[in-house]
């Protein structure tokens, strides 16, 4: 199975798919158990949007500036200076716009081209990404005020609740770091391999509580989604929403983050 031999080479770990008990044996088997169109919606990059609207919360969507089925569509012109541009259907399908005049707008095309003419999910066996319409869109760009990229912070839901926060720290400065916390932010949980320094502080954002209610809320429906979400200044900003992080194989994720997580998680 594709599954078996995808997890094995990234893990190193055997897949468990009879009787499964850490957290990315159930990944793997909701993946291949509970594949359904509600998936695959909110796994779509654009048509998570309506349906974010419709749980109640519109105002943490982030500005749309364009949705684009085909490149020769984008006018440029009218896009403003700083924007990102994100392939719906696919993981790290990104690329980030901070001038457009320096811009090579060139090779932006190609690499959007590429994304637009692929599969994604076929290499990882994601196959609920081959099941949306293959678009473009483009959001605006959001920054802190020192200029850096924000902090991204991923709720892992199981089964209607938050278990807990990694929170994502250092992207575009060459040393990112992956710290989980549990739900009320009280203790720092061994869960990542790539945690930052026992001396650096992670200040919880202000908007925290706001966050685990949103969380929590879109996590309904799924025993499992990893809910993702900026805070920009106090305000909510959602990001997406993953079903199979890092496809199912996380080799960054401790033996005491598999064990707690799968224990919480209940397959039905």
């Amino acid at each position: 199975m594709a599954s078996r031999r995808y997890h094995k080479k990234k893990t190193g770990r055997e897949l468990n798919l009879k009787d499964p008990q850490l957290f990315s044996d159930k990944c793997h088997w909701l993946k291949l158990n509970r594949f359904d169109h509600q998936v695959v919606r909110c796994t779509d990059k654009y048509g998570v949007r309506k349906w974010i609207a419709d749980q109640g919360y519109p105002e943490i969507l982030n500005d749309l500036y364009g949705v684009y089925t085909r490149t020769s569509e984008i006018d440029w012109e009218k896009l403003p200076d700083m924007f990102v541009l994100k392939g719906t259907h696919g993981y790290k399908y990104n690329i980030i716009c901070r001038d457009k005049a320096s811009m090579d707008r060139e090779e932006v095309i190609r690499t959007l081209d590429y994304w637009l003419g692929s599969t994604y999910g076929l290499k990882t066996v994601e196959l609920h990404y081959c099941e949306i319409t293959p678009r473009i869109i483009c959001e605006r760009f959001i920054e802190t005020d020192n200029g850096a990229l924000p902090v991204d912070y991923k709720f892992f839901c199981l089964n209607g609740k938050v278990h807990c926060v990694m929170v994502c720290t250092g992207r575009g400065a060459g040393q990112m770091y992956f710290d989980y916390f549990d739900r009320d932010w009280s203790r720092k949980l061994d869960y990542d391999r790539e945690s930052s320094p026992d001396h650096v502080t992670i200040e919880r954002p202000a908007s925290y509580s706001k966050m685990v209610e949103i969380a929590e809320k879109l996590s309904r429906p799924f025993p499992f989604v990893r809910v993702d979400l900026y805070d920009e200044r106090g305000r909510v900003i959602f990001g997406e929403m993953t079903f199979t992080p890092a496809a199912c194989s996380d080799p960054g994720l401790t033996a005491e983050g598999e064990a707690a997580m799968g224990k919480m998680l209940k397959l039905s």
